[in-house]
Protein backbone atom coordinates (compact mmCIF):
# COMPACT_ATOMS: atom_id res chain seq x y z
CA UNK A 1 0.00 0.00 0.00
CA UNK A 2 1.11 3.50 -0.66
CA UNK A 3 1.46 5.65 2.40
CA UNK A 4 0.98 9.37 1.98
CA UNK A 5 0.17 9.24 -1.78
CA UNK A 6 -3.34 7.85 -1.32
CA UNK A 7 -6.13 10.43 -1.62
CA UNK A 8 -8.48 8.24 0.45
CA UNK A 9 -7.16 6.95 3.75
CA UNK A 10 -7.78 3.46 5.08
CA UNK A 11 -9.95 4.88 7.83
CA UNK A 12 -12.20 6.59 5.29
CA UNK A 13 -12.47 3.35 3.30
CA UNK A 14 -13.43 1.46 6.45
CA UNK A 15 -16.05 4.08 7.26
CA UNK A 16 -17.45 3.80 3.75
CA UNK A 17 -17.58 0.00 3.97
CA UNK A 18 -19.23 0.22 7.41
CA UNK A 19 -21.85 2.68 6.10
CA UNK A 20 -22.62 0.51 3.06
CA UNK A 21 -22.88 -2.62 5.20
CA UNK A 22 -25.22 -0.84 7.60
CA UNK A 23 -27.36 0.36 4.68
CA UNK A 24 -27.63 -3.18 3.30
CA UNK A 25 -28.58 -4.53 6.73
CA UNK A 26 -31.30 -1.89 7.07
CA UNK A 27 -32.67 -2.66 3.60
CA UNK A 28 -32.83 -6.37 4.44
CA UNK A 29 -34.64 -5.56 7.67
CA UNK A 30 -37.13 -3.39 5.77
CA UNK A 31 -37.79 -6.22 3.32
CA UNK A 32 -38.69 -8.45 6.29
CA UNK A 33 -36.78 -11.34 4.79
CA UNK A 34 -36.44 -12.94 8.24
CA UNK A 35 -40.24 -13.11 8.59
CA UNK A 36 -40.50 -14.68 5.16
CA UNK A 37 -37.95 -17.38 5.95
CA UNK A 38 -39.75 -18.14 9.23
CA UNK A 39 -42.97 -18.62 7.23
CA UNK A 40 -41.21 -21.06 4.94
CA UNK A 41 -40.17 -23.13 7.96
CA UNK A 42 -43.77 -23.23 9.24
CA UNK A 43 -45.86 -24.37 6.26
CA UNK A 44 -49.13 -24.74 8.22
CA UNK A 45 -48.96 -21.10 9.26
CA UNK A 46 -48.37 -20.17 5.62
CA UNK A 47 -51.41 -22.22 4.59
CA UNK A 48 -53.52 -20.57 7.30
CA UNK A 49 -52.49 -17.07 6.30
CA UNK A 50 -53.19 -17.79 2.64
CA UNK A 51 -56.59 -19.27 3.54
CA UNK A 52 -57.46 -16.16 5.56
CA UNK A 53 -56.30 -13.85 2.78
CA UNK A 54 -58.27 -15.78 0.16
CA UNK A 55 -61.42 -15.69 2.28
CA UNK A 56 -61.10 -11.95 2.82
CA UNK A 57 -60.54 -11.42 -0.89
CA UNK A 58 -63.61 -13.52 -1.75
CA UNK A 59 -65.83 -11.63 0.69
CA UNK A 60 -64.57 -8.33 -0.71
CA UNK A 61 -65.34 -9.42 -4.26
CA UNK A 62 -68.84 -10.55 -3.23
CA UNK A 63 -69.59 -7.25 -1.51
CA UNK A 64 -68.21 -5.27 -4.44
CA UNK A 65 -70.21 -7.23 -7.00
CA UNK A 66 -73.39 -6.86 -4.93
CA UNK A 67 -72.92 -3.09 -4.77
CA UNK A 68 -72.18 -2.94 -8.50
CA UNK A 69 -75.22 -5.06 -9.43
CA UNK A 70 -77.51 -3.03 -7.16
CA UNK A 71 -76.29 0.19 -8.78
CA UNK A 72 -76.91 -1.18 -12.27
CA UNK A 73 -80.42 -2.36 -11.33
CA UNK A 74 -81.18 1.03 -9.80
CA UNK A 75 -80.04 2.80 -12.98
CA UNK A 76 -82.07 0.44 -15.15
CA UNK A 77 -85.16 1.09 -13.03
CA UNK A 78 -84.60 4.84 -13.36
CA UNK A 79 -84.28 4.49 -17.14
CA UNK A 80 -87.39 2.32 -17.22
CA UNK A 81 -89.34 5.02 -15.36
CA UNK A 82 -88.58 7.48 -18.17
CA UNK A 83 -90.89 5.46 -20.48
CA UNK A 84 -88.57 5.54 -23.45
CA UNK A 85 -90.33 3.76 -26.35
CA UNK A 86 -88.14 0.74 -27.12
CA UNK A 87 -85.47 0.94 -24.45
CA UNK A 88 -88.00 1.29 -21.63
CA UNK A 89 -89.72 -2.03 -22.42
CA UNK A 90 -86.41 -3.82 -22.78
CA UNK A 91 -85.12 -2.46 -19.49
CA UNK A 92 -88.40 -3.26 -17.72
CA UNK A 93 -88.13 -6.87 -18.89
CA UNK A 94 -84.56 -7.12 -17.59
CA UNK A 95 -85.56 -5.64 -14.22
CA UNK A 96 -88.51 -8.07 -13.90
CA UNK A 97 -86.27 -11.04 -14.70
CA UNK A 98 -83.69 -9.97 -12.14
CA UNK A 99 -86.35 -9.35 -9.49
CA UNK A 100 -87.87 -12.82 -10.09
CA UNK A 101 -84.44 -14.40 -9.74
CA UNK A 102 -83.87 -12.52 -6.49
CA UNK A 103 -87.22 -13.69 -5.13
CA UNK A 104 -86.43 -17.33 -5.97
CA UNK A 105 -83.14 -17.35 -4.07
Amino acid sequence: MREGNSSVSDEERLQTIHRLTTDIAQQLEKSRIADYTQLLHRPWRLVGLNLLAGTARGVGIAIGFTFFAATIIYLLQALGALNLPIIGDYIADIVRIVQRQLELT
